[in-house]
């Protein structure tokens, strides 16, 4: 049987570190918001270490989304060019 994940938002997280710092009880704070023990801790692992943020976590910066797509492009690019590179040298020693 396939376990379902659930996906909890930022703030939710950020909040829930929050209210575990305060209160000292992890285990009680995951109890009462419904979450695993686990979850919690690492989430307060990565608030800890600056990880967990809302500057880290933007995925919708257009800048960023058309570094990633052109450096994907460039990739295919790369790989396409050595192809043909091994192409040509598969023939010229044909015709040779």
């Amino acid at each position: 049987m396939k376990k379902i994940r659930k996906n909890y938002s930022l703030e939710f997280k950020i909040q829930a570190v929050s209210l575990s710092e305060q209160r000292g009880n992890v285990s009680s704070v995951a109890e009462e918001l419904g979450i695993c023990k686990e979850s919690l801790v690492n989430w307060r692992k990565l608030h800890k270490e600056g990880k967990l943020s809302k500057e880290k976590q933007i995925s919708s910066d257009p800048i960023r989304e058309e570094l990633l797509r052109l450096r994907k492009e460039l990739e295919e690019t790369k790989l396409e060019r050595d192809i043909l590179k091994k192409t040509v040298g598969i023939f010229s020693k044909r015709d040779g």
